[in-house]
């Protein structure tokens, strides 16, 4: 099994993933059809987070869409900054590189 990266990075290592607020969530499941990627499941208290590195690095699309609003993202300012620092761990940046 070949392991999945982003931009060269081991998709693991990128805390990239949503967070549903339980308390918010209304059972729609407008994010399960939403996701394309299968990151969400139907649970029994609302929809659930099953395979979180399958979220598309940066989208968040399925929080657009949520009227419930209770979905959650780290910042991107945050995913910048964690980029920038696993890009010098896993040898990706060069001199001058940002």
């Amino acid at each position: 099994m070949t392991e999945r990266t982003c931009g060269g990075i081991p998709r693991e290592k990128i805390q990239w993933y949503p967070t549903i607020l339980t308390n918010k969530c209304t059972k729609c499941g407008a994010c399960v059809s939403f996701c394309k990627q299968a990151v969400y499941t139907d649970g029994e208290d609302g929809s659930m987070v099953k395979n979180p590195f399958n979220c598309v690095v940066g989208c968040t699309g399925c929080a657009s869409e949520c009227p419930s609003q209770a979905i959650i993202f780290p910042s991107l300012v945050d995913l910048r900054d964690a980029l920038t620092l696993l890009r010098k761990e896993c040898g990706l940046l060069r001199g001058g590189d940002l």
